[in-house]
């Protein structure tokens, strides 16, 4: 273990970082690629008419369906971390996933309706096998004294949000001319040249999730890959059901079952751990605290993840386009969190220093509740667009990219911040486990978010500036709320040091 450590300390073959570093950051980069790609048009797609070459889904359905799609992404991380943990390893974990994103996004390029959700179904199952574990090799890269950790992640986050940014560039047009399924198809394109560059250049990863992490009994491993098969055979059972009409699903009452149920799941792990963890007091507090850090990140996902259903809707069908002869492709706003994204970025990070330096450091829910309340006000700009879109005026871009902009800071304030709070409050014998659960406010996030979108009603545009005064409200309030509360967990932050 040492020498690994000192070999990986001595690795500056990319940036300054281990060689590894680029296999993982190509391979994020384009994944991002095909998932960006793909959900910036689902709702779009759905939502679209026949002769436009959509399904003609009502939004309500759309969004729910959009919802639950993205929130599965993030429930499937924690199955496909503890797959990779006790079964097969990070590196074929991320291989497999890969390879099953890459057969989603092939069906969903299929121009025949009926297979679209067998698309879905195959990307977010692959997804859930990849995303976790890709991020997971970036720290077994480093040795535990090496000082490039944090900049290594930094790095890779870079690299997301360039595979963010490109797909919206290269997916935009091809919708505007209604190629949805050559549009799937670029993502599966985008997938297919991460997997060739990940398999061509993975002995760069060395050690590093070569194995798995946990070695399990020949018995432990036999009785999880027959629960594993007969999870797939009953899905594959369920999804034909759908698809032969046998079983009707109905997206909105899914969406709502959904969010209640991985909110319930979510609150029983966490009782479950403060109350029968055996946890010390000061580790009870260092664990609320961490609640309050969960609940704003449950509600800032919910309103985040607007960008992919009504703030889509409204850059479609209620922003002038139109620049000279030029028009704007809807999905290109979409651009303004990655292209933010990379140039605030730094400066966020140096605000955060140089505060510091003047004996200035904001408790992790001051930090979470800030950007929970600049989230919110990118809605109050959206409330007085949608005013101007129900008086039947289309207004202008700067609207949403403002609204963006704002979205894309508070996510600056809040995300990163989050991450490092689960990893610094939570007990250390828990730490793997309350990331995993920390996850589930994502999934919670998106499956509201999906809900919320569906009342986004074309037909009855009266209500939409209600919609996001609403959104903003709710979001803004809980920012407050969780402000309070940390004016006393902010000693109780400082007791896990």
């Amino acid at each position: 273990m040492t020498t690994e450590s000192t070999n990986n300390d001595l690795d500056t073959g990319f940036f300054g970082h281990p060689k590894g570093l680029s296999t993982l950051f190509f391979t994020e980069m384009w994944e991002r690629f095909s998932y960006y790609g793909m959900r910036a048009l689902l709702v779009l797609f759905m939502t679209a008419s026949i002769q436009e070459g959509g399904l003609f889904i009502t939004v309500a359905s759309a969004s729910a369906i959009y919802g639950l799609y993205t929130g599965s992404v993030y429930l499937m991380g924690l199955p496909g971390g503890w797959i990779a943990d006790r079964l097969l390893g990070c590196q074929r974990t991320v291989w497999y996933g890969g390879l099953i994103i890459f057969a989603g996004h092939l069906v969903l390029a299929i121009p025949n309706d009926s297979t679209f959700f067998v698309g879905l179904v195959l990307v977010v199952l692959g997804t859930g096998l990849l995303k976790p574990n890709i991020g997971a090799m970036v720290g077994q890269l480093y040795g535990k004294t090496d000082n490039r950790r944090d900049a290594g992640y930094t790095l890779y986050y870079m690299g997301i949000n360039i595979g963010s940014f490109l797909a919206y560039l290269t997916v935009g047009p091809l919708k505007e001319q209604g190629l949805w399924h050559w549009a799937f198809g670029l993502a599966a394109l985008g997938m297919a040249i991460g997997l060739i560059q990940y398999r061509k250049t993975i002995y760069k990863l060395g050690d590093a999730g070569a194995k798995p992490s946990v070695q399990s009994s020949p018995t432990m491993i036999r009785t999880s890959w027959t629960v594993i098969g007969a999870f797939l055979v009953a899905l594959t059972v369920i999804v034909g059901l759908i698809m032969a009409g046998s079983i009707v699903v109905d997206p909105v009452a899914t969406a709502e079952y959904a969010a209640v149920i991985i909110t319930a799941i979510f609150l029983a792990y966490f009782a479950g751990v403060f109350f029968f963890g055996n946890l010390s007091n000061n580790e009870k507090r260092s664990l609320s605290a961490l609640f309050l850090v969960c609940l704003a990140s449950a509600v800032f996902w919910a309103g985040f993840e607007q960008a992919g259903s009504s703030l889509n809707l409204f850059a479609q069908d209620y922003t002038n386009r139109l620049i000279g002869s030029f028009e704007i492709p809807t999905i290109w706003f979409q651009l303004s969190n990655s292209a933010f994204i990379i140039t605030l970025s730094p400066f966020i990070a140096a605000l955060w220093i140089n505060l510091a330096k003047k004996m200035i450091t904001p408790s992790y829910g001051i930090k979470c509740a800030l950007g929970l309340i600049i989230m919110a006000s990118g809605f109050l700009v959206m409330f007085f667009a949608a005013q101007y879109a129900a008086a039947g005026l289309k207004v202008a871009p700067y609207w949403l990219v403002a609204t963006y902009f704002l979205h894309t800071v508070g996510e600056l304030c809040l995300s990163p911040v989050a991450l490092s709070a689960v990893s610094k409050l939570s007990p250390k014998r828990f730490a793997g486990q309350m990331m995993g659960v920390f996850v589930l406010t994502y999934s919670i996030g998106n499956v509201v978010a999906g809900l919320l979108a569906g009342n986004f009603d074309p037909n009855n545009l009266d209500q939409m500036p209600e919609l996001f005064m609403q959104i903003c409200i709710v979001s803004a309030g809980v920012g407050v709320v969780v402000a309070v509360f940390t004016l006393k967990t902010k000693k109780w932050e400082k007791l896990a040091d």
